[in-house]
């Protein structure tokens, strides 16, 4: 193969150039990039205090919301999206609501080393269920209200009854006959 006169192949760019063109200097710098948002992430998530305080007040502003109709699970993530900027008022919450919600339910958070995390606990959920996120100091709920344990009542009706009931079926009922006519071997006659 013919080459040029001018074996020299060195180009005139820059070190700094080289470097953010090549594979290498670009992972360096993704991993310089990654390594300040985890900085920042840990430096801002949000403190297990914070995330009570704000929490309680995005379930409140949930009891608020459904006190007069009850909403599907669209309706909570978009009410989710509005509590985050907001507050909620007590006064409109009924006082036997919230000695309910009190009695029935419990907060805890959970700061992980990035994020921190609301978890509600009650009869339905033992283990609890997570409803809230906290990651750059800011809080986002994702309280559903069919997650909120309000109504607490007998499951059964007692210990001495069968689970499954026999079905008594009359004898004097055998229902009707269906018109069974026989056809021909080889064909249908009404056809």
């Amino acid at each position: 193969m013919y080459q040029a006169e001018n074996t020299n192949f060195k180009t005139n760019r820059s070190f700094t150039q080289e470097f953010t063109r090549s594979c290498l200097g670009r992972i360096i710098i993704a991993g310089v990039i990654l390594l300040v948002a985890m900085l920042v992430a840990y430096f801002t998530a949000p403190k297990e205090d914070d995330m009570n305080m704000e929490m309680t007040d995005n379930i409140m502003q949930c009891l608020e919301v459904n006190t007069d109709n009850k909403g599907d699970v669209v309706d909570d993530i978009v009410h989710n999206l509005a509590f985050v900027f907001t507050t909620a008022d007590t006064t409109m919450i009924p006082k036997d609501l919230l000695e309910t919600y009190y009695k029935h339910n419990r907060l805890e958070s959970y700061r992980h080393t990035f994020f921190s995390t609301t978890y509600i606990h009650n009869n339905m959920h033992p283990e609890g269920t997570r409803v809230g996120v906290g990651v750059f100091g800011l809080i986002i709920p994702t309280v559903l209200y069919k997650d909120i344990l309000l109504d607490v009542g007998p499951i059964h009706k007692g210990y001495e009854q069968k689970l499954n009931q026999q079905v008594i079926i009359p004898d004097d009922d055998l229902g009707e006959n269906p018109n069974i006519t026989e056809f021909h071997y080889k064909r249908n006659p009404d056809d």
